[in-house]
């Protein structure tokens, strides 16, 4: 679900790690929807910029009037602006699309030392642009250039407080939040700046502003690192998407520090120079497409084979041929009656699981449809000559099945959740349903009066059971897609040994 629509006006980054391409991996990381308005295309890496293409200043403005015409925006983000003409252009058309929140990133030397602001850019930048920015974001160095083109004086960072002076300054050139980026000069955690490599031991970002006009120390410990390619890009992007998603300033500049900091720490390491950072660290992609868990699930290479070997097991395609011993299927049906009971146990604490009725309902479901089977398997051992009573008081085999699966499954229903319980007792309602329909639609299986065993093929093709299969699938595709990574493997490891246990049941009977 998108929460927030962010435009960003910048320049292209063709090795990934800044500029646009790292602006959109951020605000989809954050869950925002990110559009694009190109100031400039860069040749550049890890170790610098090689050359920079400038987008006319009139095709840069009919991307911005495309983007907020049709989709529209809560946040502008801009970057690397390059140009005067640039700069006058995009504040031209802020003005007249009435943007209201606008983030900057006065991006004016690369992390690898590259300048990417012409110099009579920069006045232009400060006049037309910054007192209608709701936050600026310069690091050290561009806020102490923005200073000296307003006719400040140098001023020097021996403390942690002269960076408040510094962000006050700032904010009196008109944006109405300021965040000077410590990164360029990392403190001793007494506050004092360090002097030495050993020194380094917190990085201060200082927020300055609000209608109290007030100061926020954002204090993270110094990482020692080359990979801080796109951080102040990243930055400026997570404080963006943040405002978009209805944070307040203090609260989203704070989350889009911690963010980069996690960045940084499990960074790629890519490249020779200045590496990028890992925009997607706090991001959980699951491995399959939405509606398609169970085909993900049966598709997988630990799975697949184990999967096989339960639906076109010799038991079952003997079913098919009609070339199963009848005390073999006698004996299975026993077995399975009893299994059944179990199974209609396990469905029943399912519902007891369930959050809401449609979930209850859907256990209370299969119940009915396994009373429905069970009372099949009767028909089916009264045919043999076999009574109800004699069925009922069989005793369950004891070994790995069937007892040994009634206590599996119970044990997941009783010390997991209820995805775990369903997926224990998947096997058995999708297994039975593909092996129904492969059996039913096998020209090779013989049909009718020819094939004893093809009511048991009909009833598990039949509508009833299709549906039953269906509205178990759909459940389980719902619950997937609030699983973790993690969540799935481990639910996979329950539905691999509950598949191994099922093919243990065919093969206590594929030799009898």
């Amino acid at each position: 679900m998108v929460s927030g629509r962010v435009l960003v006006i910048a320049g292209s980054d063709s090795s990934g790690g800044a500029g646009l391409e790292a602006d959109q991996k951020v605000i989809a990381a954050h869950g925002c929807y990110a559009m694009t308005a190109t100031t400039a295309l860069t040749a550049q890496n890890t170790t610098g910029v090689y050359d920079i293409h400038h987008v006319p200043a009139e095709f840069l403005r009919k991307q911005i009037d495309a983007c907020i015409s049709d989709i529209g925006v809560d946040v502008v983000k801009t970057g690397m602006l390059a140009s005067a003409a640039t700069v006058d252009a995009v504040a031209t058309a802020l003005d007249e699309h009435k943007v209201e929140t606008l983030v900057i990133d006065p991006v004016m030397i690369a992390t690898s030392g590259s300048q990417l602001l012409a110099p009579e850019a920069l006045q232009v930048l400060r006049t037309r642009l910054l007192p209608r920015a709701t936050i600026l974001t310069p690091n050290l160095p561009e806020a102490r250039l923005l200073l000296a083109d307003a006719g400040y004086g140098h001023l020097p960072v021996e403390k942690v407080d002269d960076l408040e002076v510094i962000a006050s300054a700032v904010h009196a050139l008109g944006p109405r939040w300021v965040l000077v980026k410590g990164g360029h000069c990392p403190f001793r955690r007494d506050g004092v700046t360090a002097k030495t490599p050993e020194e380094k031991q917190v990085v201060v970002d200082l927020l300055f502003g609000g209608p109290e006009e007030r100061a926020y120390k954002i204090e993270t410990p110094y990482h020692q690192t080359r990979n801080t390619h796109g951080t102040g890009c990243s930055l400026a992007s997570a404080i963006a998407s943040n405002l978009a998603k209805g944070m307040d300033m203090p609260r989203a500049v704070k989350a889009a520090c911690r963010y980069v900091e996690a960045g940084i720490k499990t960074a790629p390491g890519l490249g020779e120079g200045n590496g990028p950072l890992n925009h997607f660290h706090s991001v959980y992609t699951l491995p399959f497409s939405p509606g398609h868990f169970v085909d993900y699930l049966l598709e997988r290479l630990d799975v697949a084979p184990i999967w096989d070997a339960f639906v076109n097991h010799p038991f079952v395609l003997a079913m098919g041929n009609a070339s199963l011993p009848l005390e073999s299927f006698k004996g299975y049906l026993i077995q399975d009656y009893l299994y059944l009971v179990q199974f209609a146990r396990a469905n029943a604490l399912a519902s007891y699981k369930a959050k809401n009725m449609e979930e209850i309902a859907a256990s209370a479901a299969v119940v009915s449809q396994i009373f429905k089977e069970m009372q099949l398997h009767i028909a089916y051992c009264n045919e043999f000559g076999i009574p109800k009573e004699e069925v009922e008081s069989t005793p369950e085999k004891e070994g790995k099945y069937p007892r040994g699966f009634f206590i599996y499954v119970l044990d997941v229903g009783q010390s997991e959740d209820w995805i775990a319980l369903q997926i224990a007792l998947a096997p058995c309602l999708l297994g039975y349903g593909v092996i129904a329909q492969q059996l039913h639609n096998d020209p090779r299986s013989k049909q009718g009066r020819d094939n004893p065993y093809w009511p048991w093929i009909q009833n598990y093709a039949a509508g009833d059971y299709v549906a039953a299969v269906k509205t178990g699938c759909d459940l389980l595709e719902k619950h997937a897609l609030i699983q973790s990574p993690t969540r799935i493997e481990e639910l996979v490891k329950i539905f691999v040994h509950a598949t191994k246990m099922e093919i243990a049941f065919w093969e206590m009977y594929s030799s009898s």
